[in-house]
């Protein structure tokens, strides 16, 4: 019995997806009822989350539903597609726990609650950023399973867009809020890849 491995990865990114939203529904309506003090939704920060969605998202809707992308596929393999899925789940494991461990200080974009905590435990207490590491984990586990050239790397370049121009506006904001505890915990700990980076 032979199976479509196109197929069955497109499959695979489509549960992705729905386990993905299914995470991310309650913290998400839970935040929206926790009231902001500091908002930054800078063009640059709308763009970033732009680029980022078509990157991770559109894209690989684009080639799973039609065939424009069609040219740019090459023969996937049964070793791919099962590092490409590990990393997927990985990736949602890690979108859980960041979002257990926020609770209702999670925010999308660059914004902090009323009464705003520093969540230095958990997730948070080797990383700063888990919830990037989490993206950048679904980013290569799609280069992974999608085999399409756009589809499959176009995740790396979306969210990196965002990465690179948010993450030192993110970490001035808090160092702001937070000052000193800010600063410490930044000597203890590695942006986003324990004991890498």
């Amino acid at each position: 019995m032979t199976f479509d491995l196109e197929l069955v990865a497109k499959i695979i990114w489509l549960l992705f997806i729905v386990a993905w939203g299914v995470i991310r529904y309650r913290p998400n309506v839970k935040s929206r009822k926790t009231a902001k003090s500091v908002v930054s939704r800078t063009l640059k920060e709308r763009f970033s989350m732009i680029i980022s969605a078509v990157g991770l998202g559109y894209i690989p809707l684009v080639w799973i539903f039609t065939d424009f992308l069609d040219g740019y596929d090459y023969t996937q393999n049964t070793m791919l597609l099962v590092m490409g899925a590990g990393l997927l789940l990985v990736s949602l494991r890690l979108f859980r726990l960041t979002h257990k461990a926020l609770g209702k200080m999670w925010s999308h974009s660059l914004d902090l609650r009323e009464d705003h905590k520093l969540v230095t435990s958990g997730i948070y207490e080797k990383v700063r950023h888990p919830m990037y590491t989490a993206f950048w984990v679904w980013a290569i586990g799609a280069a992974f399973l999608l085999p399409n050239w756009v589809a499959g790397f176009s995740g790396l370049i979306g969210f990196g867009t965002l990465f690179f121009l948010r993450v030192g506006q993110e970490e001035d904001m808090m160092k702001a809020e937070f000052g000193d505890e800010y600063e410490a915990y930044m000597k203890r700990t590695k942006k986003v890849f324990p004991g890498i980076y």
